[in-house]
């Protein structure tokens, strides 16, 4: 779900970019100095290079010179590199540059269409056959890629093409092979084959491979179990679709592992979608029905994937925790039935900046088919967004954003349920694991870390942590103030850098001047105390003030304030500024040395 890139390199190119992204689900990449697109850059061939170096499909609606020097550096691989298009400003010609195998080709022919113009595809076999033999249409694989480059070569050179299938092949008008052929054949099949430098076999996707196991059964029984029931059946796994089970096995490690091995999606299926199967079971089971509530699993799971017309080819083979069974769909399984095991990304996404975002955490946000948040955290991740599903919440009421990324993600959705800062640092990381402790669930939870605001005020006013740290949230709310109290003295005594997060609210004025009361008995009047607020945002305010100075007006809710150990130092530099930094020891060591 990655989104392409329209990259712009002036003003007089942004209409017609603005008038394809929402076709394309794009995003508008413009110089600094060029408003109205989506990210900015400074150096265009740098930006170009990063973005190549990325995998992002570029379409530079600019001069193809421009694209090919800033990109040909990055060049190293043509089976790896993303596709790259360049667009005339008018629209009136789209070049496929690189990686017209991967979907370039493709690109130009759906540029020229949405522009009205010409779609210059160069690729000798698009262009001779109207198809490109090591790009088959969805749901097709090229199994001996290695004899590609021989095949082409002879195609081109007038030897004969020919068709030898059991399965629906978007050929073209091919003719169909005739024994004793002796062209270039294309073989599509199930079966395993290996082809040769006059034989290229194609493996359509129309096995599924149905799994039961009992609980935590070990992965490597299972990969084991699927590998021998294929190689025994003579089967390609290079044509399975999907892994198939019944829904209870949603969290199975071993059934995802296999999923994993074989690079194929995993679908499941209730009892009664599961049940809907058993006329066409060959092997159903009372006792399996008895504890599962269906006559059997794998068979009944392979064939509900596979689909109403599929037949059953391997009937269940039986390890010691495990069962496999295979059906053979009459044509490419495009469109899985079943559910997907939901998963709930908690993503942290730093302060606010995108500079400051986990590419982790992009990539979480821009898979994700359901975002959960409060309304401010999804407009800091605005830039990102493709037509992803948006849940929002008010501030507060954090256990109602937990409950419903976890409805959502039941539904078999991926789900980014967004935090600022990091997800785990008084952020919603540990309710959703309190609310699947208490309500148990079988989706998957995957918890992406990102800048807390004290590292953020840290780095932005010096080097305050550098020594033994903490952080306390003086919200009462939750946490009695006895207890908040207890941590106070303790952190002063033991003379730590605290990080006081919610340190007022319109409600709470109070907490603030009572945790300094506390501290004012263990820090001397010129203890560097930062004082930051909307770290990472336009709004931007950092600065650092005397102990004894502090005023408690200057804090809000969106502000940390950062008190420095009796350690800490402040200086001011040549430029005006004043930074802080806690020392952690080595001027002992200097002192030793000398």
């Amino acid at each position: 779900m990655v989104r392409p890139v329209l990259f712009v390199l002036g003003a007089s190119a942004l209409p017609l970019a603005t008038r394809l992204k929402q076709s394309l689900d794009a995003e508008i990449h413009t110089p600094s100095c060029v408003s109205g697109g989506d990210i900015a850059f400074t150096k265009a061939t740098v930006h170009l290079g990063q973005l190549f170096a990325d995998g992002r499909t570029i379409i530079g609606i600019c001069a193809a010179g421009i694209l090919i020097r800033a990109i040909a550096p990055h060049l190293k691989d043509k089976h790896s590199e993303p596709p790259v298009v360049a667009l005339s400003e008018d629209g009136s010609s789209a070049v496929p540059l690189l990686g017209g195998h991967h979907g370039a080709n493709a690109l130009a022919r759906k540029l020229a269409e949405l522009c009205g113009g010409h779609a210059a595809v160069t690729t000798a076999s698009e262009v001779r056959f109207g198809m490109a033999l090591d790009e088959p249409a969805d749901g097709y694989v090229l199994a001996n890629p290695e004899h590609m480059k021989p095949a082409t070569a002879a195609l081109l050179n007038g030897t004969e093409l020919a068709l030898k299938c059991g399965n629906p092949f978007p050929a073209h008008s091919t003719p169909m092979w005739t024994p004793g052929f002796s062209g270039i054949t294309l073989t599509v099949t199930h079966q395993q084959a290996e082809g040769s430098a006059s034989e290229l076999v194609y493996h359509p996707k129309t096995l599924v491979m149905g799994l039961g196991c009992e609980r935590n059964a070990l992965p490597a029984e299972l990969i084991a179990l699927a590998e021998q029931v294929l190689d025994q059946a003579g089967l390609s796994a290079q044509s399975l679709a999907a892994i198939a089970s019944i829904d209870v096995k949603a969290d199975e490690t071993a059934i995802h592992a296999v999923a994993v091995h074989f690079g194929v999606p995993a679908r499941f299926f209730s009892a009664e979608e599961l049940n809907r199967e058993t006329p066409r079971l060959k092997n159903p089971s009372d006792i399996v029905a008895k504890e599962v509530g269906v006559p059997g699993v794998s068979e009944a799971a392979a064939l509900a994937c596979a689909g109403p017309k599929s037949e059953l080819i391997v009937e269940k083979t039986r390890s010691l925790r495990a069962t496999c069974a295979i059906a053979l769909a009459p044509g490419p399984l495009l469109a899985l039935p079943g559910a997907a095991r939901g998963i709930v990304h908690v993503v942290g996404i730093g302060p606010g900046t995108p500079d400051w975002r986990a590419p982790a955490a992009r990539a979480a946000l821009e898979a994700s088919t359901d975002w959960v948040g409060y309304g401010l955290y999804l407009d800091l991740v605005a830039d990102v967004k493709h037509g992803q599903q948006e849940h929002r919440f008010p501030l507060g009421g954090e256990e109602d954003r937990v409950r419903h990324a976890i409805e959502l993600a039941k539904q078999g959705r991926t789900v980014s349920l967004v935090c600022s800062g990091d997800a785990g640092i008084y952020a919603m990381a540990a309710l959703v694991y309190e609310v699947i402790d208490l309500d148990p669930s079988r989706i998957a939870v995957n918890v992406i870390p990102g800048i807390s605001a004290f590292q953020a005020a840290a780095a932005k006013a010096g080097a305050m942590i550098g020594h033994d740290f903490c952080c306390i949230s003086l919200s009462d709310l939750l946490t009695p103030w006895e207890a908040i109290e207890k941590r106070l003295r303790a952190a002063a005594e033991g003379d730590f850098v605290i990080s006081f997060y919610n340190p007022r609210s319109l409600k709470r004025r109070d907490q603030l001047e009572r945790a300094f009361a506390i501290l004012k008995e263990h820090r001397p009047d010129d203890t560097p105390v930062i004082i930051a607020s909307n770290l990472g945002r336009p709004e931007e305010k950092v600065k650092i003030v005397r102990f004894a100075d502090f005023n408690p007006d200057d804090v809000d809710m969106l502000t940390l304030v950062m008190v420095g150990s009796s350690q800490s130092k402040s200086f001011a530099r040549g430029d005006g500024k004043t930074y802080a930094y806690t020392p952690r020891g080595y001027a002992k060591k200097r002192d030793a040395a000398e």
